[in-house]
């Protein structure tokens, strides 16, 4: 039996699915495959691109007040740019979730984020797990969000035109380079007073590790790592293997493979013998994909990457072909030359030793020149100023009403989101031009 509730604050009947109270009468396929474990992840639905989805969060009272306190706990000096963040993630708290008609309840949420979550805005970014409560609350075990089991939800910090996430991401899945899929959501949340309120336009993007490893590559057995810290740098100096943080296979914690990867790149062959070198490392890691990722990333400008950051970035171990794959990761800070030494150069030549998986590749003759091939055809493809102009006028008249109804104090637009459009449209020429001065 499906047990119905009247959500008072969207004004419209919501279906919950209850697994005790279910006899299997009634129940439709369409039902089951929403909230149950065991259906793929339907991405027809969580992350159709056509459109802005709506998504009602609602706490009792109690519980936004713990979580905003747990929040607080951790954030010293105040929030915003001169705030600390201490590196713990914020803890997961109870909330229902009103999508499409339907509810998810006791469903796990948490903010997340660096320098977004540190932000002075009420906006924050989001992460999801459907069924984080379920030793608690048995009724929602293996709890799926149309076969998603995490989400998360970036609050397209720092960026006036709101779409600098999505397009990154389906720029470089068009272009062949690893990346999740992602959707824009209105997020409306009640605080418990039934009172929901409109916290602004959201990216929603896949969680690599949960659903993503499956769909790009075929399988989630491999080793998946999320590098952070000096030991993803890569750096003949500082290597540690614990930067290196595993998110699958995490109890027979085998990094061996990474380690492999890091002694083929600094072995003496790559002054000695250079072909040695590249077939050696091509054993390891896939430096075709590496270089593709590099063309694009390089020519959109993200700043906030591998080069400058040492995060934002995952790899994954494919059993397919044995290789170590490059995935991007978080680009709400791209299409802009960006901040602390703005975005790597198509040369590289500001990159030292330090990230020599950018400057011995670069340095290699051979690597150089498929670089410069995949530059061009990113140009000439996925970043042509004809298909960018269009995606760029598209997504404008997508997100205008959502941009137009964002608040003051939970907004990075503050009015500008025209302008910040313009400003990418402009940017695509440059890009292009730029990218054409330095293959010449």
């Amino acid at each position: 039996m499906l047990t119905l509730l009247a959500f008072q604050a969207c004004k419209k009947e919501v279906v919950v699915y209850d697994e005790e109270t279910d006899t299997g009468s009634g129940e439709t396929g369409e039902e089951r495959a929403s909230h149950d474990n065991g259906f793929p992840a339907d991405y027809d639905i969580v992350f159709d691109n056509s459109k802005v989805h709506k998504m009602y969060i609602v706490f009792t009272t109690q519980e936004w007040a713990d979580m905003q306190a747990d929040l607080a706990s951790k954030i010293t000096g105040g929030g915003g740019p001169g705030g600390t963040f201490d590196n713990e993630n914020p803890d997961y708290f109870h909330c229902e979730v009103n999508y499409n008609d339907l509810t998810w309840d006791n469903v796990g949420i948490r903010y997340k984020g660096n320098s977004s979550i540190r932000a002075r805005s009420g906006k924050l970014p989001l992460r999801f797990d459907f069924d984080k409560w379920e030793y608690e609350d048995p009724r929602i075990a293996d709890q799926r969000f149309y076969g998603f089991k995490e989400l998360s939800m970036s609050s397209n910090y720092n960026d006036p035109s709101l779409m600098r996430e999505n397009t990154a991401d389906d720029l470089f899945r068009d272009f062949g380079v690893p990346a999740v899929r992602t959707a824009y959501y209105e997020i409306y949340i009640d605080q418990g007073d039934g009172n929901p309120q409109y916290y602004g336009l959201y990216t929603l993007c896949e969680v690599v590790f949960d659903t993503f490893l499956k769909d790009w590559f075929g399988s989630k057995t491999g080793n998946c790592y999320k590098p952070d810290g000096d030991g993803a740098m890569f750096a003949s100096t500082g290597f540690d293997l614990d930067d290196l943080d595993l998110k699958t296979n995490e109890e027979a914690n085998d990094k061996s493979d990474v380690q492999q990867m890091h002694t083929f790149l600094h072995a003496g062959t790559r002054t000695s013998n250079p072909a040695q070198w590249r077939a050696d490392l091509e054993s390891v890691f896939d430096v075709d994909g590496f270089l593709k990722y590099l063309a694009a990333n390089n020519t959109l400008q993200n700043w906030d990457t591998y080069g400058r950051m040492t995060h934002n970035y995952y790899l994954y171990h494919d059993p397919s072909d044995d290789l170590i794959k490059w995935i991007a990761w978080d680009n709400n800070e791209a299409f802009q030359n960006g901040k602390r030494g703005g975005s790597v150069s198509f040369g590289m030549t500001e990159v030292g030793t330090d990230w020599p998986l950018m400057n011995f590749i670069i340095a290699d003759a051979d690597y150089e020149a498929k670089y410069k091939t995949y530059i061009k055809s990113f140009i000439e493809t996925s970043f042509a100023n004809t298909r960018m102009t269009t995606i760029y006028n598209t997504q404008e008249s997508l997100l205008q009403s959502s941009a137009d109804a964002e608040r003051t104090g939970f907004s990075f637009v503050n009015g500008q989101f025209n302008s910040a459009v313009a400003i990418l449209r402009s940017h695509n020429s440059q890009r292009i031009a730029a990218a054409e001065a330095y293959l010449q």
